[in-house]
């Protein structure tokens, strides 16, 4: 309950949280946002690590002349895209013990869920995971179990990762610093994850209602 807490408040004042670690370790900020955004996407057992809410953050301190744009970019995109391919290499390691269950670290609800998407969307699955918490940790894992071949999985994972890093720095570069956007840092948080959540609920009421329409069966 306590841990929690206190993931609850590191998600709603990531604008606290980062400037403190701005100023108190400077420079070495930016190796601090590279191993969360790797963890993030390269550990499946840290799905609950802020990924676009701490790159929004990122961009609005580059916009106050904080961090370096560039320097942020570039780092964050070889942390997303060399944590994507850590994780898939993880999968392709374990392979199908991975939804035994017998893995205790691995939510195999999550393992699951992202399996339907990928019955959904197949290879693109590795772009679009990008944009939906939990699954964007989860879908490079399963591809990995799943044997997907690793320069197709390659190609999706560079242009996920870019365009995700590119997506949500720029959102908070260019609109982290209006005052509003300051004054109600909480509520664009909790909007960003819920619009990133959005996806992912569509996708599980559409899979609910076909498993509904599968067990009636039809009149005769």
């Amino acid at each position: 309950m306590d841990l929690l807490k206190t993931l609850v408040e590191l998600f709603l004042h990531l604008d606290k949280f980062l400037g403190g670690i701005i100023d108190h370790y400077g420079p070495l900020t930016y190796a601090i946002l590279f191993v969360v955004i790797f963890c993030e996407t390269g550990l499946v057992v840290t799905p609950f690590l802020p990924g676009d809410s701490l790159i929004f953050a990122a961009g609005a301190f580059a916009a106050m002349g904080k961090l370096n744009p560039g320097v942020l970019w570039i780092l964050l995109v070889i942390a997303s895209v060399g944590g994507d391919a850590v994780n898939y290499w993880i999968g392709h390691k374990i392979g199908p013990r991975a939804y035994t269950g017998e893995i205790k670290l691995i939510k195999k609800e999550y393992i699951d869920r992202t399996h339907a998407f990928f019955e959904k969307h197949g290879g693109k699955t590795i772009f679009l995971a990008r944009f939906v918490p939990i699954v964007r940790t989860f879908a490079p894992f399963v591809a990995g179990v799943g044997q997907m071949s690793y320069g197709y999985f390659f190609k999706f994972n560079v242009i996920g990762g870019i365009s995700w890093v590119t997506l949500f720095l720029s959102l908070g570069y260019f609109f982290g610093t209006i005052p509003f956007v300051q004054k109600n840092f909480e509520l664009v948080i909790i909007a960003i994850i819920l619009i990133s959540v959005v996806p992912m609920l569509v996708e599980w009421l559409k899979a609910r209602q076909e498993s509904r329409q599968k067990q009636v069966s039809p009149a005769d």
